[in-house]
């Protein structure tokens, strides 16, 4: 789930010497099993997409832009997610004058884009599996065709949890559609391992929001969190053997009670949301980051060693969101965007040459969220 708004509102603590050890490790490790990306140049094409030059709206500061494209225009669009050839992406759009997002497909070749949801209810969180050929997503539209209420402002900024999100997949042309979850309730957020054998989600089908993994085909659901809070936003490291998340922490009597009481009415309030790593099994769990404010969309870079992710936390209070590198075993967050407004969403290509990214950046309208495709400089 992406914020129904581009902004969200709302020193390291010492660790002992044994567990940075074990950390530094269990990166290394990590980083050592990763499949190196293919060989043979890149199919990305931002000319051939028409895509629009934007070398003009990198930042001072943004050094690993080589070049920067915009590759949408007007509306909202987010959550773009490369296929594992790197020839697509999928992504959540208001484009084209729908009320609330929809699931579209982009070719990186050739720029053409198409529909793959129904066009009926609200939708989010799309994601390639089954050799590109398919695309996971979540859906209200067996709720109603209409657009589901957006959240009641009075209870501040909040996030809203749809009881009619299921998970359904389809073909990448958006045919063959078939419905993946029907338990009550909330399912959605959900990602794909790169080898396309496990399934990440989130769902409050146990009365909490958690972390679960299924096959593709809905068989084997395991549960992977346990803990009371905000589970969410989950992503596999290119091995499969490690998974990052974000967690809502609630360590007060106080913030239980306002978590529960904000769950009943299908709401969640995101101002105080930290990075999490575990094995693929739900085992070694163990916070990455330790800043204040919300820090959410983490995704591994291609070696393993590091997350990149969105926060407000240099200024909690604030709007602005911007994109950081922090190592897994963590440390101090390094930043990469430095863009006075939203950015969010990162995602590498499989072979570390491209970054995709949602931002406000050089908007013609206020709100408007468009997707850039930066050429990564190290």
């Amino acid at each position: 789930m992406r914020p129904t708004s581009p902004a969200v509102s709302r020193a390291l603590p010492r660790r002992a010497a044994p567990v940075l050890v074990a950390l530094a490790l269990g990166a290394l490790a990590l980083a050592a099993a990763a499949p190196r990306p293919a060989a043979g140049p890149h199919r990305i094409q931002p000319r051939a997409m028409r895509a629009l030059p934007a070398d003009s709206l990198i930042r001072p500061g943004e050094r690993h832009f080589a070049r920067l494209w915009q590759i949408t225009s007007g509306g909202e669009n987010a959550e773009g997610y490369f296929s594992a050839d790197g020839r697509w992406l999928v992504f959540q759009s208001t484009r084209d004058g729908h009320p609330c997002d929809r699931i579209f497909v982009m070719s990186l070749v050739t720029g053409a884009t198409h529909m793959v949801s129904t066009g009926t209810g609200r939708t989010t969180c799309g994601y390639f599996y089954d050799r590109d050929e398919r695309v996971v997503f979540a859906s209200t539209h067996l709720g109603g065709e209409a657009c589901p209420p957006t959240p009641d402002r009075s209870q501040g900024y909040v996030w809203p949890l749809y009881a009619s999100y299921d998970l359904f997949t389809a073909k990448r042309d958006g045919s063959d559609l078939r419905r993946l979850t029907d338990a009550p309730g909330y399912d959605a957020e959900a990602t794909v391992s790169a080898d396309g054998r496990w399934m990440i989600f989130t769902s409050d089908r146990d009365g909490d929001l958690e972390l679960y993994k299924m096959r593709p085909d809905g068989s084997q659901l395991t549960r992977l969190t346990h803990e009371i809070g905000y589970d969410g936003g989950a992503f596999f490291s290119r091995d499969g053997r490690w998974i990052c998340w974000r967690r809502d922490d609630q360590n007060t009597p106080e913030k239980v009670a306002e978590y529960r009481r904000l769950l009943a009415k299908g709401l969640v309030r995101p101002s105080d949301m930290h990075l999490w790593v575990m094995r693929a099994d739900g085992t070694g769990k163990r916070r990455v980051t330790f800043k204040p404010g919300a820090s959410f969309a983490p995704f591994f870079t291609p070696d393993g060693r590091r997350l990149i992710y969105s926060s407000n936390w240099e200024n909690p209070r604030g709007r602005n969101f911007d994109l950081y590198l922090v190592d897994v075993a963590g440390g101090e967050p390094r930043p990469v965007t430095r863009d006075p407004d939203f950015d969010g969403f990162p995602m590498f290509s499989p072979d570390g040459r491209w970054l995709v990214f949602a931002s406000n950046r050089g908007a013609k309208t206020r709100g408007e969220t468009n997707l850039f495709l930066a050429e990564w400089r190290p």
